[in-house]
């Protein structure tokens, strides 16, 4: 059983990713952030289970999905907010977006919207870890779309061959886009796909914070005793759009009842009542948490806006390679 201050922590890190992307989601409409968005409600346990499990100096390379994967890394909610609004104060300076966040202080390593984009760079980030003995475990999300791209599979090859010190997290949320994953792929374990690349492999519910840190937890164990690279699958459930702020039940591609069944499985909530169940929490405590969360939601948002928007002359001094 996880102790109650860390039960606690992971709870509030799952929140607070939750109320940052929902003020996202209802200032969108403002029409001044201007940049594609990709949300990541309904799937905040693996981004707090698994960077429960990390160090401050290990490292994260996230996709488009990335805000969770951001905050819970330590990434800084105003340069965040920022950033979404192209202003200078921005964790890039204004000038990727929310699809394209890297903070190196924090470990976030960087995020692209290319499907894949950033495994074969932390598999290129574990290599130079190893080469250079800094005891570093790199972790790379992506989703179950990454499994239809030659270089997912080239980098798991890549990774055992000279046993990496990489976690592949692989979010399954079923969809790319609009269609479903058994629409896209023959009936078969991603997971069980990555086993036969010759990596340990684990799979869980997503939704399950404590079940999401404690194989985060084992797997990074491993990699720390150089026993290689691991491959972690976790279930979970899309809630908004593919990209954007709303709901998009009327398209048809999936329906109203589908979504109401995935946010009955809501990792926060059913959190929630077991601290409540295990007494981890009062009523006072979670009230008290959703207060300070607003506070520091609203700061940032102040502080991100009184940001100017970035100078012509700066271009190059967030561009990494």
């Amino acid at each position: 059983m996880i102790v109650a201050e860390r039960a606690r922590r992971l709870y509030r890190s799952m929140l607070r990713i939750r109320r940052v992307e929902e003020a996202l989601a209802e200032r969108y409409a403002e029409q001044e952030m201007r940049c594609p968005m990709h949300l990541c409600i309904g799937q905040e346990a693996v981004a707090a289970g698994v960077s429960a499990a990390l160090r401050p100096g290990d490292l994260v390379f996230s996709n488009h999905r990335a805000h969770g994967h951001y905050l819970a890394k330590g990434g800084d909610l105003t340069a965040m907010i920022a950033e979404l609004y192209g202003l200078s104060a921005g964790c890039c300076g204004g000038r990727g977006g929310s699809m394209h966040l890297i903070d190196l202080d924090a470990g976030f390593m960087g995020a692209t919207p290319i499907v894949g984009g950033t495994v074969p760079l932390a598999v290129g980030a574990a290599w130079a870890a190893a080469l250079r003995g800094t005891g570093q475990v790199v972790v790379v999300y992506f989703g179950d779309g990454c499994f239809e791209e030659g270089v997912m599979h080239e980098s798991l090859n890549f990774a055992v061959l000279h046993r990496l010190p990489v976690v592949f997290v692989c979010e399954n949320n079923q969809f790319s886009v609009y269609t479903r994953l058994a629409a896209r792929q023959p009936v078969r374990p991603i997971h069980a796909v990555a086993q036969a690349h010759g990596l340990r492999t684990e799979h869980a519910d997503g939704n399950d914070v404590e079940t999401v840190t404690s194989i985060a937890e084992a797997a990074c164990g491993r990699v720390r005793a150089g026993e290689g690279p691991q491959f972690l699958e976790f279930s979970v459930y899309r809630w908004r759009e593919h990209c954007g702020p709303n709901f998009d039940d009327q398209l048809g591609y999936r329906d109203a009842s589908e979504v109401s069944c995935g946010q009955a499985d809501c990792p926060i909530q059913a959190y929630r009542r077991s601290l409540e169940a295990r007494g981890l929490a009062s009523a006072d405590d979670l009230t008290a948490w959703e207060a300070e969360l607003a506070q520091e939601i609203r700061s940032a948002f102040d502080m991100a806006l009184a940001s100017p928007p970035p100078l012509s002359g700066s271009a190059a001094g967030k561009v990494y390679a």
